[in-house]
């Protein structure tokens, strides 16, 4: 047995290495389908509150994981707010009384216009792949499609959750369900993805649903009304002056 023993730990180090390098493949393939060089998005955005819901619509303008600029375009009330971030800074703009606040700190952690996504969820953009160590856990079936079930660690210290549960679409390589957890394993935030269709050479979801576990209600629907990759952006955009504009 103990002569046996080396070439055992060396058959289970290869498998747990063999894992690991499947994981981070996937993980790969998502990011591939979920990031890209810059994006021009528009979007619905549904907050269902307890008794009533309303829809925000946006378009946001994406260049890297570093700049993005938002701009709200209905409904009237929330026309003109703009949003301006530029590395790990975020500026919002009021036209109602035509002031520019700073968003920096623990109010990061506040929700976006009442939604189930914090201004954290909206700032990172970064690929999982730089933000975590991922692992496969399991392979599932869900809604008829076989998915794999991964688990990532944050391997930085600024990551917005310390941990996530994934539901990957084994061959569309897209998430269809997420659960977001800090340090301590509270569940904290849980999304749905759906809808999905192929954008350009891509699989992309149309639909999510955000929910924050720790809020009554059935959580916030994204929706994307158009959204196209890789197109010329203006650099004025991603400066403070634009904002006013």
């Amino acid at each position: 047995m103990t002569k046996k023993t080396p070439l055992i730990l060396i058959l289970l180090l290869m498998v747990i290495s063999l894992s690991a390098q499947d994981a981070t493949q996937i993980m790969e393939k998502v990011d591939a389908n979920m990031s890209s060089e810059n994006r021009i998005v528009e979007s619905s955005m549904t907050i269902h509150g307890r008794r009533n819901s309303r829809t925000i619509t946006s378009k946001t303008y994406t260049v890297g994981t570093t700049q993005s600029f938002t701009e709200y375009l209905s409904p009237a009330r929330e026309k003109g707010t703009k949003m301006l971030k530029l590395e790990d800074r975020l500026w919002t703009y009021y036209p109602a009384n035509d002031r520019t606040i700073q968003i920096s700190g623990h109010m990061l952690r506040q929700s976006v216009m009442g939604s189930d996504m914090s201004y954290e969820d909206m700032m990172d953009d970064r690929k999982l792949t730089e933000v975590y160590t991922p692992k496969v856990i399991a392979t599932e079936e869900m809604e008829g499609r076989e998915v794999y079930v991964l688990e990532l660690t944050a391997k930085v210290d600024d990551a917005t959750y310390y941990s996530r549960k994934m539901w990957i679409d084994t061959q569309r390589y897209i998430p269809v369900r997420e659960e977001l957890f800090a340090k301590s394993g509270q569940l904290l935030k849980r999304t749905i993805l759906s809808d999905f269709k192929q954008q350009e050479g891509r699989w992309y979801p149309m639909t999510i649903n955000y929910k924050d576990m720790l809020k009554q209600g059935k959580g916030t629907d994204m929706k994307i009304i158009s959204i196209q990759f890789d197109q010329e952006i203006p650099a004025y955009l991603f400066t403070k002056a634009a904002l006013k504009q």
